[in-house]
């Protein structure tokens, strides 16, 4: 049941949600135009659900969840009667067949501006975009000069309001692999530029070693650390034992000056059931106190030190929101910069540059539908806003059976001066078929081999 909840119920209200804005698209400008639809189906196979009421359409539920389809008056002709055959999709002038197949991929499109919006306009919790270098030497933020605790204030000319925004601005242009211009305010206060150099930084050649690797660690950056305050003192914990309570700020260790709590953590992991001096600073002054360090076993069995304390990171957290206006225009500037990113990934796959195991199924839909859930709701409407533009651009690939398959038989047509012979159509539709199995055979095959592998 957990796993039903956790993973299948965000999978199958994300797919639903976009699959029945995909066919809305469609039902609606078809109606528009006075087009008679005959029956709008989420799904495809076996009717689960039906309802037709007083209404020309029927709407059905069916039984296999990956696509759904509008089916109209005249797709076919021996099933137009002369009375009605002014309310035939085939009978309709191309452009206005043309506008019907393209509204499907539009709205999806659209759907993701609305998702975004409704993101950007809300108060989103975010963490600070507050970077440092990690500790190996050669990496390309130590060749940018990035210092602990630089607050990113842009990238180029994005502008950087949260950790998310940046990890988001890093991966795109990895992808496009070119310089980034960082505008960073330093932790003394002062503005300065850090270049991050990321032509030669190849995203495939990182993930054929760690598909789930993170990118951004690659380039040698990281969360900066967390100051010593502490937060909160565990009842009967080392710390407590030895008189330490919430609100104290450990400046030294063993007489070793600390700032950040990676050196306090990095110091205490290393030397379970051992006695350190703290130094602590509370209310203007001074304290010591020897510390027995308590132990506890990691998964791998390697036993850490513990002293029971939680530091206070309230400093990196922001709220992060804008005005209705503000938000759109941010929202649609989104939408079609992942388009445009959606569209040169197929580009360079195409062309051998971007290895095909980034193709994703539905079982890897399914996975990352039910992690996002996890992280809360803003966290899940991104993923939609990024699954529906993704089938919004898919869809309006030149590929016979899409709807970008169609768009390409009306522009022959408008071009042609008249319809394409029913063969050429028919030896369109049995390739795109083909080559639509295969895409889903390789992204499923995709999906088993990271799930094994």
């Amino acid at each position: 049941m957990s796993f039903f909840l956790t993973y299948i119920v965000p999978f199958v209200i994300a797919l639903g949600l976009l699959i029945l804005v995909h066919e809305l698209g469609h039902y609606l400008v078809a109606r528009w135009y006075g087009v008679k639809v005959l029956r709008f189906s989420v799904g495809f196979g076996k009717p689960l659900l039906k309802y037709q009421g007083k209404g020309e359409t029927e709407w059905v539920l069916a039984a296999f969840p990956l696509g759904g389809y509008v089916k109209m008056l005249g797709e076919s002709d021996d099933e137009v009667e002369e009375h009605e055959s002014h309310r035939a999709f085939s009978r309709q002038p191309v452009g206005r067949r043309f506008a019907i197949v393209l509204a499907g991929p539009v709205f999806n499109l659209l759907l993701a501006v609305v998702l975004y919006w409704g993101v950007f306009v809300g108060d989103n919790k975010e963490v600070r975009p507050l970077i440092a270098p990690t500790e190996m030497e050669a990496t390309l933020a130590r060749e940018a000069g990035v210092r602990e605790g630089d607050l990113v204030l842009s990238v180029d000319d994005d502008e950087i309001r949260s950790l998310r925004d940046l990890q988001e601005v890093l991966v795109r242009r990895a992808i496009d692999r070119s310089e980034v211009r960082l505008l960073v305010r330093t932790s003394s206060g002062d503005d300065a530029v850090r270049i991050l150099n990321l032509r030669d930084f190849s995203i495939d050649d990182i993930r054929k070693k760690d598909r789930n690797a993170d990118l951004i660690l690659h380039m040698g950056l990281r969360q900066a650390s967390i100051p010593t305050l502490i937060e909160y003192v565990e009842e009967g914990g080392a710390a407590a034992r030895s008189g330490m309570v919430s609100g104290d700020e450990i400046v030294a260790i063993d007489g070793k000056q600390v700032n950040f709590t990676h050196e306090v953590a990095e110091t205490i992991h290393a030397t379970p059931g051992q006695t350190r001096t703290f130094t602590v600073r509370r209310g203007g002054e001074e304290l010591t106190f020897a510390v027995t360090v308590g132990a506890k076993q990691e998964k791998d069995g390697k036993e850490v030190g513990i002293i029971g304390v939680r530091f206070d990171k309230s400093f990196l957290r922001v709220t992060v929101s804008y005005g209705p206006v503000d938000a759109l225009a941010r929202a649609v500037r989104q939408t079609w910069e992942i388009s445009a990113l959606t569209l040169k990934s197929i580009g360079l796959m195409v062309r051998g540059e971007l290895s095909p195991k980034n193709i994703s199924g539905p079982i890897e839909i399914a996975n990352i539908a039910g992690e996002t859930a996890k992280h809360g709701i803003g966290t899940f409407v991104r993923f939609l806003a990024l699954i529906s533009i993704s089938l919004g651009i898919l869809n309006l690939l030149p590929i016979p059976v899409l709807d970008g398959g169609h768009l390409l038989y009306y522009a022959a047509e408008f071009i042609k001066g008249g319809a394409l012979s029913s063969r050429v159509v028919e030896v369109g539709q049995i390739i795109g078929l083909i080559f639509l199995f295969m895409l889903m055979a390789f992204a499923l095959y995709n999906d088993v081999n990271h799930l094994i592998f």
